[in-house]
């Protein structure tokens, strides 16, 4: 069973930065595209970034040059980098694995 736990949320203040991690287990990590989505308070979820098993990266046109995704196949783990935070980037993060598995979430609130 694929399991995924996402940590490294928290409050930042406008400008900072935070990084996030999600575990992942009970599959054959490397071949598969992961990505990050969050969902803000009242709205619907949105796609955050993906990345596929060789690397290949897509962002949000809301987060690009802002964040970085990135994984380690070896530790099973994927990153998001983020840069530059803005008010407007609270939500719970959550993580997927090929968007059929999601971890529960984790929450970053950015506020001064």
């Amino acid at each position: 069973q694929v399991q995924l736990v996402e940590s490294g949320g928290g409050l930042v203040q406008p400008g900072g930065s935070l990084r996030l991690s999600c575990t992942v287990s009970g599959t054959i990590f490397s071949i598969w595209t992961m990505g990050w989505y969050r969902q803000a308070p009242g709205k619907q979820r949105e796609f955050v970034a993906t990345i596929t098993g060789s690397g290949n990266t897509n962002y949000a046109d809301s987060v690009k040059g802002r964040f970085t995704i990135s994984r380690d196949n070896a530790k099973k783990m994927v990153y998001l980098q983020m840069d530059s935070l803005k008010p407007e980037d609270t939500a719970v993060y959550y993580c997927t694995h090929g968007m059929t598995y999601w971890g529960k979430g984790t929450l970053v609130t950015v506020s001064s």
